[in-house]
């Protein structure tokens, strides 16, 4: 992975997760409750989400929480296809 992508790792696995299940934005924003401009700087500028949120997060989205809290561990096989799914995206 790129030393640009792991200051933002968390938001590229949050990004790549939603896109994954084909959910938009505006339809996450709307299940966690939280305005779709919250779920923006959470996905592109690195803005971390509360314990609370990041536990609703972790449920509609189906991600392990090791995904996204140790970035620094190898990545796991589900975790390297979320972020290779975001990359082809961009």
């Amino acid at each position: 992975m790129q030393d640009t992508n792991k200051s933002n790792y968390f938001g590229i696995v949050v990004k790549s997760a939603r896109q994954a299940k084909g959910m938009t934005q505006v339809r996450l924003a709307e299940l966690l409750s939280i305005s779709t401009r919250y779920l923006k700087a959470i996905e592109n500028s690195g803005r971390k989400p509360s314990y609370d949120l990041l536990v609703r997060m972790i449920h509609e989205l189906d991600i392990s929480a090791d995904a996204l809290l140790h970035p620094e561990k190898e990545m796991t096989e589900s975790s390297t296809k979320l972020v290779s799914l975001w990359n082809a995206g961009t």
